[in-house]
Order: C-alpha cells, then structure tokens, then sequence
C-alpha cells in the first residue's frame, strides 16, 4: 500500500461517506481498479486495506462531529437532563433516544447481512448492480416525497424505519446516506431534516466500526508492519474532504433534489457492472 493509493481512497471515502452514492461500493470500485491495473487478483485482500478502510471511516466521524457539534453537545445535554429529570419535554432529548433506537435496530438488522456484505467486496460487479438499486430508490424517493405531508420533526416511526435503511445500507452499493435520506422522504421529512438526521444516525455506527472492531479483530504485531504514514495521510485526507462534503452537500440539497445523485449511481453502477464482469 502506498501514499497515492490511500489519498486517492482518502478522497473517496470523504466525498462518497455523505455524498448519496455509496462510500463502501466506491472504495470496492477504486480498490479493485487499482488491482486491476497492477494485474492482482481482486479475490485478495490484506488485512492493512481492511484496517484503512475502518481509518478512513474515522476520518468521516471526526468531521461529522466537528460538523455537528452544536447539535451533539445540545442532544447530549438533553438525554442527562432527561435521565436527571425523567422528563423527556425536550425534544433534543427524545432525539437522542431515537438515535440510540435507530442505531439498535441498525444493528439487528446489519449484523446477519455481514458475511454478505465481505463476500460482495470480492464481487465489484455485483456492488455495480446495488449501486443502480440505489440510484432507482433516489428517483422513488423524490417522486413520492411530493405527495408527502411534509413533518416538522422525526418521530418514532421514522427512527425505526430509517434505521431498518440504515442496517441494509451495510451492503455495499447500497449507499446508507441514499437509503436513509430517502426513507425519510418516503415518512415526510424535508431533505435538509432528513439528511440532518442521518448524518447524526451515522455517528454511534462509524464510531463503534471504526473504534470497537479493531480492538476485537486488529492483530497488534501485524499492524506494526503498516504503512502508517500513508494511512494517517489518507485519514486526513478523508476527514478534510468528508468536512467539506458536508458543508456544500447541505446547501445542496437544501435547494436541489436528489435525483442528480440518483442518475449518477445508475451511470457508475452500470459501468462498474460492465468493467468487473469484463476484467473481473
């Protein structure tokens, strides 16, 4: 693994984490196209490109945090007021607790879907093919959100449902910014509110894939041998990107629908399709 490789990755992963177009299908694409043109069998894989990509998911969270800040520290202020007072009357506090509700059933959901989702990282064409399902859920979602009774606030039912999104967006191709978003188009919620609320959703599932997994299945001796100086550069690089992404993609879409990202997974989608069934 060498510098260029984990900036180019650092770069992917920062757009594509918020971006809905699938973080983990576009790290499979840039992944397997480097292997590809060095002429190495796409069915490997070393456990240092499995320790980047988890560091360059913790590159995302710190933007995300430092994005969201504000709206952490209120949200966690108001669940200890909460526990404090046994009242939840703030909403930020009932917010809190639909994360928490979303991120659990995220991960009921997530976890029998993960040998699916490894055995798909060697199978880039068929990530191409759920890139294209995700573009079409994009078109679904902005058509139907205009016949919806636009809602000020998430409630229960939309932290269930789009944490149901959330769990099945850990198969790659599904983008898990795309499938919450637009489930929460599909329950009422306005763009801005509905990206605002997954990107908040994202936080406790980036945070425990990238701090608790490597504790359990990290080997400490063979992480020595990394190449640690390209994979802090493309963590940097990543949190710098994904900072910006944020930034820009919520005056976005604020403004504009999401059917231009939609028409984007379907070209990528089928291009990555064709290539990987081709040179795969």
């Amino acid at each position: 693994m060498n510098l260029i490789q984990t900036v180019l990755m650092g770069v992917v992963q920062g757009l594509s984490e918020f971006l809905p177009i699938s973080s983990s299908a576009h790290l499979v694409f840039t992944s397997n196209f480097y292997k590809v043109f060095k002429n190495i069998p796409i069915a490997e894989q070393s456990t240092e490109e499995v320790f980047l990509d988890i560091m360059l998911h913790l590159g995302t969270l710190i933007a995300v945090l430092i994005f969201f800040r504000r709206d952490v520290i209120e949200i966690c202020k108001a669940l200890f007021k909460a526990v404090k007072t046994r009242s939840l009357s703030e909403y930020n506090a009932k917010l809190g607790l639909y994360i928490i509700l979303g991120t659990v059933v995220t991960i009921v959901l997530a976890l029998p879907l993960e040998k699916v989702a490894n055995h798909l990282v060697f199978h880039p064409a068929l990530v191409g093919g759920l890139l294209v399902i995700t573009g079409g859920t994009l078109f679904l979602s902005e058509y139907l959100s205009k016949k919806q009774v636009k809602k000020d606030e998430v409630g229960l039912k939309e932290s269930v449902l789009i944490g149901l999104a959330q769990g099945i967006a850990v198969l790659p191709g599904f983008s898990r910014s795309g499938w919450t978003i637009a489930t929460g188009l599909f329950s009422g919620l306005s763009r801005e509110k509905a990206a605002r609320y997954s990107f908040l959703l994202s936080i406790p599932i980036i945070l425990g894939a990238s701090m608790v997994y490597p504790l359990i299945k990290i080997d400490v001796a063979q992480a020595l041998t990394y190449n640690w100086t390209a994979i802090i550069t493309g963590t940097l690089v990543s949190g710098i990107v994904g900072y910006l992404c944020i930034k820009y993609f919520m005056k976005f879409i604020a403004k504009f629908s999401l059917n231009v990202f939609g028409w984007y997974c379907v070209i990528m989608g089928l291009f990555a399709f064709v290539f990987f069934n081709i040179y795969g």
